[in-house]
Formats: C-alpha cells, sequence, structure tokens
C-alpha cells in the first residue's frame, strides 16, 4: 500500500510540473519569444542567420531586401513561406506567438 501511494505521489508530482510545459500561452499571458524562437526557428536561422538561403538571414538588412520590415510582414512569411521553408500555419504557431517571435528578431538580429 505504501509503495502504491508513494508511486501515485511521484505521478501527480511530475503531472503538475509538466503540464504547464506543455499548455499553449494563455490571453494576457507572456510568452517567452527567444525560447519560442529557439523552438520553431533556430535550426535554420541559427544567430539570425539563414543556413538554407544565406541572402535571406534575418538581420533587418537581409529582411528589408526581401520586402520585409514589420512584425506583420515575418508572420505573413511564417504563415506563408516561399520555397526552403517550413510552413508554420496558426496550429503550430498560434498568433500571439507569431507575433512575439516576429517582435524579438526585429529587437535582436539588426
Amino acid at each position: 500500500m505504501k509503495k502504491v501511494l508513494v508511486a501515485t505521489a511521484a505521478v501527480l508530482s511530475m503531472s503538475v510540473i509538466a503540464v504547464p510545459a506543455f499548455a499553449e500561452a494563455k490571453k494576457g499571458e507572456k510568452i517567452d519569444a527567444k525560447a519560442k524562437f529557439d523552438q520553431h526557428c533556430v535550426a535554420c536561422h541559427p544567430k539570425g542567420g539563414n543556413i538554407i538561403k544565406p541572402s535571406k538571414g534575418l538581420g533587418k538588412k537581409e529582411l528589408a531586401a526581401n520586402g520585409i520590415k514589420t512584425e506583420k510582414d515575418i508572420v505573413a512569411k511564417m504563415r506563408n513561406p516561399g520555397p526552403g521553408m517550413t510552413k508554420f500555419d496558426a496550429k503550430a504557431v498560434p498568433d500571439a506567438e507569431a507575433h512575439a517571435i516576429a517582435k524579438y528578431i526585429l529587437t535582436t538580429f539588426k
């Protein structure tokens, strides 16, 4: 009986810790934009570069040269990218997260 109680307590403790990590950000909650960028973007855009198409990095000059100047432009590119980039629809990256990532890109990679 004691082993069952200990095992149950351990499972419940782990679920309390794990659930927030898998939960989507709720309206009004702060989104860790760097963590979201690292989760979805850094594999192809380390340090704001681009391992697939070097001319399409995330620095302001590269973005502007590719017609991307605003947060809205970045989100649009995430939703409907060109060849070579993964498409991130609203199910994969909710709008609030997409906008947080876009803002992070604009403020981080100059």
